[in-house]
């Protein structure tokens, strides 16, 4: 049975770890950082989240001084537990990580009290001894239980939300293809019709309708296979710095934009700052080349500009990395703006010549609204501004924090 009566020993460990709670805070981020390959400023990525770690050392303490004052659901300590639990999940952590991360805890205090035992000038039974060791077990694992139950709740939720979007993904992308394979097909039977070898606008015309709708079936595809890659773990992509995604897109896209006589630049130095490869790259791409496709083609000086900047106070948690996309092409109409990022709405169906599947916008927001983000739009007098922000972390997990120049086109 627990001993909970008079150890003088149990209240001078106690005050031992609430004296050094900061040292063993040190001592803990360190240790995480090694074990899973994270610079320590992104294991606690704002100073509110690092005042935490403090706070469960003195949770830890209080029940080793007094295991009668247990740790529930209503006392501050759990709420912290729950919000690193939360930023595990939101850094991609796997669940045996976390657990790694509270046996690293446990170790780091056992040792600073194997350490610090000897020294303390207080009477003490064994069975006192092995009963301090318990309570500093058990509250360690009280803890790591809130973090780990809210990872997992968490985790859930994210397989439920994909698995209803998956679903409801399928039966629109479905309805879409059935129509247009029936397009293809009605196109084919009359390109077979002896009568119309004897039309040859209407011959084009049918073999125009073919090539398009299975272009567009292709676009599908294509996009398809985007959401699978990305859908995989967006936590766990591969990490560049924002100046090499933003060049990246520009090469992808020059050919493109040369066709149509489209001018893409940087406007302005860019933050260097660690962002998701392939989901900015795939929303960049989706940006800059809608931007390039409705470009106007009665203005002799066709743009498109990129530029990107941190709003916000850093270091608060509150800071964005926010990248726009500025054009002087020929905008959106008024009565379609609202409806933008919807699955298979197009705003321009019927401007000659652009194809399109209605997908992009919509995968671009579910994409960057995946990771924590945001997406808009905006529209002046001429052209139009597409945006998207992520939740930026602390200055020092920036690459330096200097702006950098790219490949300006």
């Amino acid at each position: 049975m627990e001993i909970t009566v008079n150890c003088r020993l149990a209240v001078a460990l106690a005050k031992e770890i609430r004296d050094a709670r900061e040292d063993l805070t040190r001592r803990w981020l360190d240790r995480i950082a090694a074990r899973v390959a994270l610079d320590p400023m992104r294991v606690f990525p704002t100073d509110e989240l690092l005042d935490h770690v403090p706070l469960l050392m003195v949770g830890i303490a209080d029940y080793l001084e007094d295991p009668a004052q247990e740790i529930t659901a209503d006392v501050p300590v759990v709420a912290k537990a729950i919000e690193l639990g939360e930023l595990r999940y939101t850094q991609g952590f796997d669940a045996h990580e976390i657990l790694k991360e509270y046996e690293i805890l446990g170790g780091v205090l056992f040792a600073f009290l194997v350490r610090t035992v000897d020294d303390v000038d207080e009477p003490c039974t064994r069975s006192e001894l092995l009963a301090c060791a318990h309570r500093l077990f058990r509250a360690v694992s009280i803890i790591q239980q809130h973090t780990t139950g809210h990872y997992l709740r968490l985790s859930a939720e994210q397989v439920r939300e994909r698995e209803n979007r998956l679903r409801s993904f399928n039966r629109m992308v479905s309805h879409e293809l059935k129509n247009r394979i029936g397009t293809v097909l009605g196109a084919a039977q009359m390109l077979q019709e002896d009568w119309i070898a004897e039309n040859p606008q209407k011959r084009a015309r049918f073999a125009q309708m073919a090539a398009q709708n299975t272009e567009a079936m292709q676009d599908i595809l294509q996009n398809l296979m985007e959401l699978s890659r990305l859908d995989s773990d967006l936590r766990r992509q591969r990490n560049v710095l924002l100046p090499e995604a933003v060049g990246e897109v520009i090469r992808q896209l020059r050919e493109m934009a040369q066709a149509r006589g489209v001018e893409v630049k940087v406007e302005g130095e860019l933050p260097c700052i660690e962002v998701n490869a392939a989901a900015v790259e795939l929303s960049l791409s989706n940006y800059v080349s809608n931007a390039i496709k409705y470009s106007d083609p009665s203005k002799p000086g066709r743009r498109v500009g990129i530029r990107a900047f941190l709003d916000g106070a850093q270091g608060t948690g509150g800071c964005e990395l926010v990248v726009e996309v500025r054009d002087n092409g020929i905008g959106v109409p008024e009565e379609a703006r609202s409806r933008l990022f919807q699955r298979f709405f197009r705003a321009h169906g019927t401007v000659t010549g652009v194809e399109g599947t209605g997908l992009g916008l919509s995968i671009v927001r579910e994409t960057v609204e995946g990771m924590g983000g945001r997406t808009w739009a905006e529209f002046g007098e001429e052209g139009s501004l597409f945006a998207l922000a992520f939740p930026c972390r602390r200055v020092g997990e920036r690459g330096g924090g200097e702006p950098s120049r790219v490949d300006r086109g």
